[in-house]
């Protein structure tokens, strides 16, 4: 009964944190004459990448590659899927030009890449099929090239806020920005432990858990955050949100898991890769079907039946 109950407190701070991080984000980017796409891919992803960042630290420490590997691969499922769909039937979602043609072929880089260090036995001809320190410093520095393009991005900004922004002062925005980030980090981690224990408790194997239960659970800031920026019509909140999410998880998370410890690559998890650069690839397609770099209703729709039909395949593969 008490996961139960922890899962229920979990969502309501991932509620409230999230809608805090979406006000004060928003409310920064205007104060500083930075876009919302920007904050969008920095300070929102980031926090809302921090759950993934939590559990993947304590699945390194411990060893656990079947967790770290399923945390970040499922999530990014999840965001881009599950996420995008759930957005996208909210309101059909205006994709600016610099995402559609650099920030989604920078995360669909981020699969090839992690899919590339995930095949040496095939590629390379290594006995050992492992994720690397020298991989987990490969996958850091494209994530600072990711760092060098968004600064030299605000760099260049002008201010491109809504109206619609609430302005509020630099103490408040702190305020809404770490309440925010607290919250979601607390609440992920109330969510998952609730989920997790339960679903130990009927049996389920650790790679499942990790890509269903845990990654839903440490999406759910994203869910939230990119719901909220739906509902508040911040767009560029809400895409920058989890392209910028899917990138930071490839690249800084599994770059950091992977140089506190060595992860061995699960067996079966090039169909999950395979999975995520299919969802990426026709994210980027969707860009140039009907309106032009709008991702419409119908879209969405496609992308949730999609992760209908990849959550009853990797049920079915246990």
């Amino acid at each position: 009964m008490i996961d139960y109950i922890f899962i229920l407190i979990g969502l309501a701070l991932l509620y409230q944190g999230a809608n805090w991080f979406v006000e004060g984000a928003s409310s920064l980017a205007k104060h500083l004459g930075i876009s919302s796409l920007v904050i969008g891919l920095t300070v929102v992803a980031f926090g809302t990448s921090m759950p993934e960042l939590v559990v993947n630290f304590f699945a390194s420490i411990q060893g656990n590659s079947d967790v770290a590997f399923g945390n970040i691969v499922g999530s990014n499922i999840i965001n881009l899927l599950l996420i995008l769909g759930v957005t996208g039937l909210i309101a059909p979602l205006i994709v600016q030009k610099p995402t559609v043609w650099k920030e989604i072929p920078f995360a669909l880089l981020a699969v090839l890449v992690l899919t590339t260090m995930s095949n040496k036995i095939m590629l390379a001809n290594d006995s050992d099929n492992i994720l690397t320190r020298a991989d987990g410093i490969i996958l850091l520095f494209f994530f600072s090239m990711f760092l060098y393009y968004i600064f030299e991005t605000i760099r260049n900004s002008t201010n491109e806020s809504s109206d619609n922004i609430k302005e509020h002062s630099s103490t408040k925005i702190s305020f809404m920005l770490i309440a925010g980030f607290i919250f979601l980090v607390i609440g992920g981690k109330l969510t998952v432990d609730g989920a997790v224990s339960i679903a130990r408790q009927m049996g389920i194997s650790e790679f499942l858990i990790s890509s269903t239960i845990v990654a839903a659970g440490t999406s759910l800031p994203e869910l939230v955050t990119s719901v909220a920026a739906a509902l508040k019509k911040e767009m560029d909140i809400s895409v920058g949100n989890i392209v910028g999410s899917n990138i930071f998880n490839i690249f800084f998370i599994m770059g950091v898991s992977s140089i506190i410890s060595p992860l061995t690559v699960p067996i079966g998890i090039n169909v999950d890769l395979i999975i995520l650069a299919i969802a990426t690839l026709l994210f980027f397609i969707f860009m140039f079907i009907g309106k032009k770099h709008k991702f419409e209703r119908w879209e969405a729709l496609t992308f949730l039946a999609i992760y209908v039909g990849y959550t009853l395949f990797i049920i079915n593969r246990g």
